[in-house]
């Protein structure tokens, strides 16, 4: 006879609990993907594949409100139809009749830590995944729509153009401009441009070759004009690489094998080492050229060398050395026996290409003038480039101090330098940010794991409550239940989020937000036992 009852009881349950989280559902998951389709402007195929990916995200919240609902609901009609007073008449206990509401409460706290943990975040990266195979469409649909698109995840490079032909990959009417702290640093215009996408595991490369350009900078007078010109840039991570999207492991794996697993330490740590090389170069060519009047810099690449010569050389803003003054650079062929050239000018630079970790150089000469040991003399308008320069032996020793066989040590990288003079304030600040990084991203670890176990485990108690008080109000309205149930879920809800942005603090203790946490759920479940004590004693 009880295990009849038990069974009616949940069939009851499950009646009400599969409707109301098929509406939940379908509600969240049309609004998880408003965001992708205004901000990147998904196709109606990608939209239906974005709401499968985003599902498990809505079932999370979906199922402890649904279960909340059912329960508070059918229990509340169990006891205004008289049928729980008939069965403690019968001898049955309060306690043996919640049975199947108990069942129902356990399902959903063990499915919601299994989509916490796992499913959530292998859904969202194959949504990244799928968003990254579709970024071509992408761009060159927001800028049909809109005339411009501004590339993930940081919008550092904005592109305008006139026409976009998905067919040919080609722009055509093309501005590229590259902004940082809200402030234009370079604009490149184009009569029109070919698009290319290389797929990497976190990012895609976009390269952009621009045919009839023009170049304005920041701080120059004027600019260059060339017939091309490369742009290789990072798209990146659409939906963000963030703590909240991946898996226990994988953040196990963050906190206690090897920070670089997580992209945005990884990507500040290569521009710290970035910064570091560059420096380190600096100060290489600085203690050659300056402490020995009238000396060469040599530096090779597989085609030829060159050897050069400047007044000042110090470190610039971005991966590149600035040398100013008298520059004075010869080219020898592979050999070095034979001079090809010789150039003149009052600007050049050397910057920083490829592989943070393998770097290649090129040099930049603005206005050059060049003339060859049997040949004419000429003025180069613009920037005259020679790529592929390879960095010194003695450079690559310093930086190699903080390589490991695996990449970088971001610890090492945060809070030493190898550099003989004091670093710049760029790299101090390089090192600051990544420090802080650090620091969130691992307080960041710990307030998320137990911010799912707590609301996994808390799924129990809120239905038990929801069970006690669809009991209490028996004689009110069915909704009456739901909606004083609600009270402490929104107390639980309150509690995980206070205590994420406590342990998010540096100026807070970690422990003080997941105690707030454990807190939030000790008092749910002190209340549960509460209100059952009372239903007993009466």
């Amino acid at each position: 006879m009880v295990f009849t009852l038990h069974r009616y009881i949940f069939r009851e349950l499950l009646k009400v609990f599969v409707p109301a989280a098929l509406a939940l559902t379908l509600i969240l998951s049309l609004g998880s993907i408003l965001r992708p389709v205004q901000e990147y402007g998904v196709g109606p195929r990608q939209v239906v594949h974005l709401m499968g990916y985003f599902l498990p995200i809505a079932l999370t919240f979906v199922l402890p409100m649904a279960a909340l609902f059912a329960a508070a609901l059918v229990y509340g009609r169990f006891a205004s139809d008289n049928e729980l007073d008939t069965c403690r008449a019968s001898g049955i206990c309060l306690l043996t009749l919640i049975y199947p509401g108990l069942t129902l409460a356990i399902i959903v706290a063990i499915a919601n830590l299994i989509l916490s943990f796992h499913v959530v975040p292998t859904f969202v990266h194959r949504a990244e995944s799928a968003l990254k195979a579709d970024a071509k469409q992408i761009l060159f649909r927001n800028i049909q729509r809109k005339g411009f698109y501004k590339l993930p995840p940081e919008g550092q490079y904005v592109i305008y153009a006139d026409q976009a032909n998905l067919k040919n990959d080609t722009l055509s009417g093309v501005v590229v401009a590259e902004v940082k702290h809200n402030e234009i640093q370079n604009i490149v215009t184009a009569e029109n441009a070919k698009i290319n996408f290389n797929p990497h595991e976190r990012f895609n490369e976009v390269q952009i070759t621009a045919y009839n350009t023009y170049k304005i900078g920041a701080e120059d007078e004027g600019g260059f004009s060339a017939e091309w010109l490369p742009l290789t840039m990072e798209f990146g991570s659409l939906l963000g690489d963030d703590i909240k999207f991946k898996k226990i492991g994988e953040m196990k794996e963050i906190r206690d094998v090897d920070l670089m697993l997580f992209y945005p330490i990884a990507k500040s740590a290569r521009g710290i080492y970035a910064q570091f090389t560059v420096e380190s170069l600096a100060e290489d060519i600085a203690d050659r050229i300056t402490d020995e009047p009238g000396s060469f810099y040599k530096l090779h690449s597989a085609e030829k060398f060159v050897e050069f010569t400047a007044s000042h050389c110090s470190a610039g803003d971005g991966k590149e050395v600035e040398l100013s003054g008298e520059v004075v650079v010869v080219e020898y062929d592979t050999a070095g026996k034979q001079r090809l050239r010789t150039l003149q000018c009052e600007k050049a630079s050397l910057h920083l290409e490829g592989d943070e970790m393998a770097p290649t150089l090129t040099m930049e000469l603005y206005n050059p003038t060049w003339h060859r040991v049997e040949g004419p003399e000429g003025l180069a308008m613009g920037w005259l480039r020679i790529r592929g320069l390879i960095m010194p032996k003695a450079v690559r020793d310093v930086t190699n101090k903080f390589a490991t066989e695996d990449g970088l040590d971001a610890k090492k990288l945060a809070s030493q330098s190898a550099l003989q003079k004091e670093p710049s304030s760029k790299l101090k600040g390089l090192q600051n940010k990544l420090q802080e990084t650090i620091r969130n991203t691992l307080a960041e670890i710990e307030a998320e794991i137990h911010s799912r176990l707590v609301f996994g485990i808390g799924c129990v108690s809120l239905i038990m409550i929801g069970i006690g008080l669809g009991i209490i109000f028996r004689g009110g309205h069915l909704l009456s239940a739901f909606g004083a149930s609600s009270v402490p879920a929104a107390v639980l809800i309150v509690c995980i989020m206070m205590g994420k942005n406590i342990t998010k603090n540096p100026k807070v203790q970690t422990g003080s937000g997941i105690i707030l946490m454990w807190a939030g759920l000790v008092f749910l479940s002190l209340l549960a036992v509460g209100i059952y004590h009372r239903l007993l004693k009466n």
